[in-house]
């Protein structure tokens, strides 16, 4: 957990550098141009949450900073934005895994962190959450969104909250939202994932490599993105069981539980592509590996 000699109050960047830059300006400066003016007009109103991708920004960060404007065009100055983050962590997991770090450092500021909701989610007598710090430490999901978050709400705290793809990630994310409306908080809810993973670097190649086995990762995309769009909350953890089509399928569960409790009835599809085709202009690669990205808007 946390550990005996006491948890660190702030958690430290972990892929600035990697994923995202480490220049506390330029990290800005590229934040700035993903969430300026990208926030295109959308269809569903009263917008409450979104999914958002989470590779290196040079992949996904405009797909991302698109659904994070288009969000915050509707929901303007939200008191708490949670992530729900996908768990790269190889380590065993069953329950929702909070962080004990009151603030949450990046190159260009740091984000504080919604701690009494944090306190309370994790004494529900429920045992559905979890205080380890473990989850958090070098993971990518929630970090490499913090930047575009601190831009489009600046004055938001976070809730960062790592969802493994468990049977009641749906009910992790009702707990949220009824916790935050217990509290009198105003939120927006945010579920940081990916989709298919395709191609032998992934050892998922189900329709052979090359152009046509990236057409099949991107259809199996669209098979979830529909359940996302049409609010099936409940079949979306059992959807990428199947078909392998997120690594943040409980993130994604939790996040649209969450908008339903607050009264959203369907998603929009901003913008979905792979890292080949995002890749294309600046890096081009061989038709052998991509990941999917989708940015998605929900309400109502």
């Amino acid at each position: 957990m946390a550990g005996e000699s006491g948890p660190s109050r702030v958690r430290e960047p972990a892929v600035a550098g990697m994923f995202y830059p480490a220049d506390p300006r330029e990290c800005r400066d590229l934040a700035l141009d993903y969430v300026r003016e990208r926030g295109r007009h959308v269809e569903v109103g009263d917008a409450c949450g979104a999914i958002v991708p989470h590779a290196g920004w040079i992949c996904s960060g405009a797909i991302a900073g698109e659904a994070i404007a288009a969000l915050a065009k509707q929901c303007s100055r939200p008191d708490v934005v949670v992530v729900f983050g996908a768990v790269h962590t190889p380590l065993p997991i069953d329950v929702a895994a909070l962080a004990s770090h009151e603030r949450w450092r990046e190159p260009a500021g740091d984000s504080q962190v919604a701690q009494d909701v944090s306190h309370r989610l994790s004494e529900l007598p429920s045992g559905m959450f979890a205080v380890d710090d473990r989850f958090h430490e070098s993971e990518h999901a929630v970090e490499v969104e913090l930047p575009l978050i601190q831009l489009a709400w600046p004055d938001a705290r976070v809730l960062p909250i790592e969802v493994p793809v468990i049977d009641d990630a749906d009910e992790v994310g009702r707990r949220v939202a009824k916790e935050l409306e217990a509290a009198g908080s105003s939120a927006v809810f945010l579920a940081s994932s990916d989709l298919t993973h395709y191609g032998p670097a992934y050892r998922f190649a189900p329709a052979g490599v090359g152009t046509n086995g990236l057409a099949w990762a991107k259809d199996n995309d669209r098979r979830l993105l529909e359940l996302v769009t049409d609010m099936r909350v409940e079949r979306i953890v059992p959807d990428v069981r199947a078909h392998s089509n997120a690594c943040g399928g409980g993130a994604i569960a939790a996040m649209l539980a969450a908008c339903r409790e607050r009264g959203a009835k369907r998603g929009q599809v901003l913008r979905h592509a792979s890292s080949f085709e995002t890749l294309a202009d600046v890096a081009p690669q061989r038709p052998d590996n991509a990941v999917g990205y989708a940015g998605v808007v929900i309400g109502r």
